[in-house]
């Protein structure tokens, strides 16, 4: 369907001359227009002869016409009649979120400060009445003043459904139920800002999130922003999903306001200059912005064309990039694990009592190695062995799946290394599946020095059973890959990784988490365990 004001030089009211299509619904039509009047780009929206929600978005426009702040679009007009309807609103400068992701996603001190002004503006627009309910990437932009600009407040969601007008909330859906619909879109942007990957339904068309893909799922879970990368800090990653998934954790309830979600963000956002401009290094800038800054606000859901924006160079879908970050990634540990088997094997031909410690490398070990008779001993389960913790144990497999590019964290702890002053100890079990006796453990931790970690081995997996547990190796500088020689007897059948202080987390002086990519259990063959 097609407006009857459909062609290019059309002027309405004799001063908005209709330039260019810029995104089209079913019985509606966004513009890029000329006001001749004052000589400047605007936007216009037009609707089809039918349209059966022309009024609801006219009381939209009007409505958002009344919010006085710079992060909005202004509307400067409205004409309600009935032959030829239409808004007149400001054109946005400036690059959008889902022009940005076209080249993978931001990284995460960017992308949460550019969320957080975005929940810093809806929750100005929630004070005055007013809610967006279609957030998208397509609607986020970046000004090149330094600053966001939220645009469709109201009228995309009035033209998406009369269910969801963005104003008169409280008759229309509820001032509780708009917050929370603002506060969880809110959450899928920041999730696309840090991954790429849409967290939700896709759109259909109009400036829905439809050029982005659907968020990866384990065994129909969707997967949290740091599970799809690992470079996402965790208290970025818990306030996403305190706002996404509406579930409480240690770190506070869930997050159903725009308000709420911006307080936490802004508690866990490190300083980035606002200055910034979160565009690819390819585009050609002036004083550190685009020359081009005819932006369409508005992307077509159609465009699917493969060349840069910026008007040369490739297209890298944010898959693409998110697929060579974890393969450098994996490329990387597989090196350092081949480097520990040689040296493991060195150590088994020359001087077994060898180690070579390097309390800040990326590996090192404890003590003597695996002998040429110890054989690889597969764990059947890894789960979480705490006591009154929240630590997700869905992760806990991915200590024990054999893959450089997944990995179990526990949740993260602040002001405190031992936990927060919560917990004395917390780890990974493994059950082994029958009594073993060890020779070697390799744990690769993450990369940030130091992580204290006691080797235990028991035949009983519940928590009150530590004090039964004997303890067959530690390290109070574990960092990288870390192999731990055993030289007790003691047999058992499960292996826990006890962790009593947590290094510190990237980027923060006062977060605290450990990490775990894999773990490797050697013991004697069967027959040999004597």
């Amino acid at each position: 369907m097609s407006t009857y004001t459909s062609e290019p030089g059309t002027r309405l009211a004799g001063r908005y001359r209709l330039v260019d299509q810029v995104n089209e619904g079913a019985g509606w039509t966004y513009w890029k227009a000329t006001d001749e009047t004052l000589a400047r780009s605007v936007t216009v929206l037009t609707f089809a002869t039918g349209f059966p929600r022309v009024a609801e978005a006219i009381t939209a426009a009007r409505a958002a016409s009344r919010l006085n702040d710079p992060r909005f679009p202004q509307v400067f007009d409205v004409e309600d009649a009935d032959e030829l309807p239409y808004v007149v609103m400001e054109w946005v400068v400036g690059e959008s979120l889902l022009d940005m992701l076209a080249e993978g996603p931001l990284d995460p001190p960017r992308a949460a400060a550019l969320v957080l002004e975005a929940a810093q503006a809806i929750t100005a627009a929630q004070a005055a009445g007013l809610a967006h309910l279609r957030l998208s990437p397509a609607c986020l932009h970046w000004t090149p003043g330094g600053g966001v600009k939220i645009a469709g407040l109201g009228i995309d969601a009035a033209l998406a459904g009369p269910e969801l007008t963005g104003v008169g909330l409280a008759e229309e859906q509820g001032a509780e139920d708009s917050a929370l619909t603002d506060t969880r879109d809110l959450a899928r942007l920041l999730y696309a800002a840090l991954t790429g990957y849409w967290p939700g339904q896709q759109s259909s068309g109009g400036s829905g999130p439809g050029l982005l893909p659907p968020a990866p799922e384990t065994d129909g879970t969707l997967c949290t922003p740091r599970q799809v990368s690992a470079g996402v800090p965790a208290g970025i990653d818990a306030v996403t999903c305190q706002a996404l998934f509406q579930r409480p954790s240690r770190h506070g309830p869930a997050l159903s306001t725009p308000a709420m979600f911006a307080d936490a963000l802004a508690s866990v956002t490190p300083p980035v200059p606002m200055a910034f401009l979160p565009a690819s290094a390819s585009q050609t800038t002036v004083d550190g912005y685009r020359r081009d800054v005819s932006t369409n606000p508005y992307p077509a859901a159609a465009d699917t064309d493969t060349r840069s924006r910026s008007g040369g160079g490739s297209f890298r879908p944010p898959q693409h990039r998110a697929t060579v970050t974890r393969a450098v990634i994996s490329v990387v540990i597989v090196v350092i694990l081949a480097a520990i088997g040689v040296a493991v094997w060195s150590a088994s031909r020359g001087s077994p009592n060898t180690a070579t410690p390097t309390p800040g490398g990326r590996t090192q070990s404890t003590s003597p190695a695996a002998g040429d008779a110890d054989v690889v001993l597969k764990p059947v389960s890894a789960s979480v062995f705490a006591v009154g913790s929240t630590d997700d144990p869905s992760g806990a497999q991915y200590a024990i799946d054999g893959s450089a590019s997944t990995f179990w964290h526990t949740d993260y702890y602040v002001g405190n290394s031992v936990f927060g002053g919560l917990n004395t100890g917390m780890g990974l079990i493994l059950d082994m599946g029958k009594e073993v006796r060890l020779s070697q453990v390799m744990v690769q931790f993450g990369t940030i020095c130091c992580t204290h970690v006691e080797i235990e081995i028991g035949n009983n997996d519940t928590p009150a059973a530590l004090n039964t547990f004997t303890e067959l190796q530690s390290s109070s500088t574990a960092v990288g890959a870390t192999t731990f020689g055993i030289t007790k007897n003691t047999t058992g059948r499960y292996v826990l990784i006890w962790i009593t202080d947590l290094p510190p987390e990237a980027g923060s002086g006062n977060h605290y988490q450990a990490l775990i990519y894999n773990i490797a259990v050697r013991g004697p063959a069967a027959g040999q365990s004597g």
